[in-house]
């Protein structure tokens, strides 16, 4: 609940991100109870980002889906070491200019509709689930949100609600083209409260328009009888930008070489996949 005081321990590692190329030796690490930490000697030690973690609105923050916050989202931007944004479930996007030393919320113009109507665009108690940005246009950034899409073409300052996905805008993964801002994938469901798929089929969302328009990518993937669920973590596309990956709650694991158009089950046997990268 907002206003609950958050412990000092950590319960869950929920994201790890490379440093800025500058930086080879530095990783950032996202945590349940939202905590982040930075390395700077390829995991040996770390080091609690004590702004963001004592940041007064971070006391607004609550679990959504879990009991406390989470970062599960870190965004490095190409261009600039110290210029990192960061996603919370709930407690929206967060952005430092400074390498952590000071923190802003970035999340004007998305809607929680699990919210009161006087609260729903309330930057602080937004859940995104997942948040990626363009390697060649990091301006350009993609959330999947608890309840749509939202996109920003101007480095968070604003979000706009996609409204055109299909056959769902719900769901927790999101993946962005590296060369193109305009092409995302999607993994939905049928919402919040139902995580399966819609129909009982599995499909890909991908928009190559910047969400004006979606496809819905299903060759090779099941269409009937299927509840599989991909979490935030568990879909990826390659520095290519033609090879896709996601997992699923089932213990399925699909691979794409064309940018969705058809898929291949590497493994249906799998325990439950949480994560999957490409190196």
């Amino acid at each position: 609940n907002p206003g609950r005081p958050i412990p000092w321990n950590t319960e869950l590692v929920w994201a790890l991100e490379t440093g800025h190329d500058s930086e080879p030796e530095t990783l950032w690490c996202g945590t349940l109870p939202g905590g982040l930490f930075r390395s700077r000697d390829r995991g040996g030690s770390w080091s609690l980002i004590e702004p963001l973690w004592n940041h007064p609105r971070r006391r607004e923050w609550m679990g959504g889906g879990a009991e406390l916050p989470g970062v599960h989202s870190i965004c490095v931007d190409p261009r600039d070491a110290r210029h990192v944004r960061v996603a919370v479930s709930c407690g929206g996007v967060w952005e430092t200019r400074d390498a952590g030393a000071s923190w802003e919320n970035r999340t004007q113009g998305m809607r929680a509709a699990y919210m009161p109507p006087d609260r729903q665009y309330d930057p602080y108690v937004q859940d995104p689930h997942q948040m990626v940005q363009c390697r060649a246009a990091p301006d350009v950034l993609w959330v999947q949100h608890h309840n749509g899409v939202f996109h920003s073409t101007d480095g968070a300052a604003s979000w706009h609600e996609i409204t055109t996905g299909k056959p769902a805008v719900c769901g927790f993964a999101v993946a962005v083209q590296p060369d193109d801002p305009d092409t995302a994938w999607f993994v939905p469901g049928i919402s919040d409260e139902h995580r399966i798929p819609v129909k009982g089929g599995v499909v890909v969302a991908r928009t190559r328009n910047g969400g004006k328009s979606f496809q819905v990518l299903k060759q090779g993937l099941p269409q009937g009888h299927s509840y599989d669920l991909t979490y935030r973590h568990a879909l990826d596309v390659d520095q290519t930008g033609d090879l896709l990956a996601f997992g699923t709650t089932t213990g399925a694991l699909w691979v794409s070489e064309n940018q969705g158009d058809s898929w291949v089950a590497v493994s249906e046997h799998l325990p439950p996949v949480y994560c999957v990268r490409f190196g």
